[in-house]
């Protein structure tokens, strides 16, 4: 690999918001997310390597078949010397608590409302460890793997090797055979494709279709008002207009969005957690970014192998176990329960709904999704998205001016 991506990663740890600071030898303590998957880990023993006194949290989630602690164990027994914050649902806030209390907003809604106390929780306890800077691997699923979309290009320049790719992902993710065969012989331009998404914001998503066009699915969701779906539609056929994309390779554009994304959601995770540790979500530098997307995108991701660039990148460092993982686990159980437990709250929210009363939302829907999220089929995030840009609004009523504006609103704006 040239440059190669461990030396960019260890040499990288700088924030989403471009504060560079780097290990600076021994007796510098970093904390970091020692949470058992393969770019946290990856992180833990770069900064050991670089000769610096950590701090590490891991998560035990109750779901059974959960292997995540497992793992971290494995990690941490290859970590000597590193002191351990071992938390289980016990230990830490529910999700969503202080789901009512504003906060100081940021520049854009963040998904953050569903645990933004437990990492308060966990940012404190790494400062009052010690910590100068936090490590997280946030960013790490966006930019050392290739978006589904590689495929398009992959069938055109390899076709053997491109069928067999795709018959792959399709098996491995249950692509229905006529979206796959529909989706991975379209070629309409970037254009036609936001104008697509305008047609289709508010249809019902199939859960067999394969990835389409050149970015992730964009959908509303049911609870949707008419008024947000004519006013997104709007916005997309008006960027359609004289939009490109970053490259004209689908590809690629939708690898470098993703890439984009995560640097932006990297500065909310850190604004979230104010008095903790400084952070640092070192996938999200240019250079390391510059040196994934440097590698042939087929490189980076196919059905058979989990993070292949990274695995390869980090071989001989991180115990072999780890980098053959190819599981991931998540959080369900506590997420359900946490919404349980605010369940108060959010009948509250849906009662006095900000996004209803702007005529963005469907009151009837809104309250159904909000009261019961198991029945909802299209998954968590379109509810955390709702639930971030109706607390963003409420935190805009409390304090119209954040004090990251205020601080500059007497300076000119030339110098701003």
């Amino acid at each position: 690999m040239d440059p190669d991506l461990r030396d960019r990663v260890a040499e990288r740890p700088s924030g989403a918001r471009g504060s560079r600071t780097r290990p600076q030898g021994r007796g510098q303590v970093l904390a970091a997310d020692l949470s058992g998957g393969m770019d946290s880990t990856s992180l833990c023993f770069l900064a050991v390597r670089a000769g610096a006194s950590l701090v590490t949290a891991t998560l035990e989630w109750a779901a059974s078949g959960n292997e995540d602690s497992a793992y971290a164990e494995q990690a941490a027994a290859h970590l000597p010397g590193i002191q351990r914050l071992v938390c289980g649902p016990a230990d830490l806030p529910a999700y969503f608590t202080g789901l009512g209390q504003p906060h100081e907003p940021d520049d854009e809604p963040t998904v953050l409302v569903r645990d933004r106390a437990q990492q308060q929780y966990i940012a404190d306890a790494m400062r009052a460890a010690g910590a100068e800077l936090r490590l997280t691997g946030h960013g790490g699923d966006h930019v050392v793997e290739a978006p589904d979309q590689y495929l398009h290009r992959l069938l055109r320049r390899h076709p053997v090797r491109g069928i067999r790719h795709a018959a792959g992902q399709r098996a491995r993710h249950h692509w229905a055979l006529r979206s796959a065969v529909r989706t991975l012989t379209d070629t309409s331009s970037y254009q036609a494709w936001l104008n697509g998404v305008a047609d289709a914001l508010n249809r019902p998503g199939d859960p067999g279709a394969a990835p389409t066009g050149w970015g992730a699915p964009l959908a509303l969701p049911p609870w949707a008002g008419r008024l947000a779906v004519e006013h997104v539609a709007h916005l997309l056929r008006q960027a359609a207009r004289t939009a490109e994309p970053v490259v004209h390779e689908r590809g690629r554009h939708a690898w470098i969005q993703q890439a984009q994304t995560a640097g932006r959601l990297a500065g909310n995770i850190f604004h979230s957690t104010p008095g903790g540790a400084q952070g640092a979500s070192p996938f999200c530098d240019d250079a390391v970014i510059n040196a994934c997307l440097a590698v042939s995108a087929s490189a980076t991701k196919n059905p058979w192998t989990y993070k292949p660039l990274l695995a390869e990148a980090m071989r001989g460092l991180v115990p072999e176990p780890i980098l053959a993982r190819t599981s991931k686990d998540h959080s369900g159980k506590e997420w359900y329960a946490g919404l349980t437990l605010h369940q108060a709250q959010l009948a509250d929210w849906a009662a006095d709904s900000r996004l209803v009363a702007r005529g963005l939302a469907d009151g009837p829907e809104l309250k159904r999704a909000f009261l019961s999220p198991r029945m909802l089929d299209l998954g968590a995030h379109a509810l955390e998205a709702t639930l971030a840009v109706e607390a963003w609004l409420r935190d805009l009523e409390a304090c119209p001016t954040p004090t990251y504006l205020r601080e500059h609103a007497d300076e000119p704006a030339h110098a701003r």
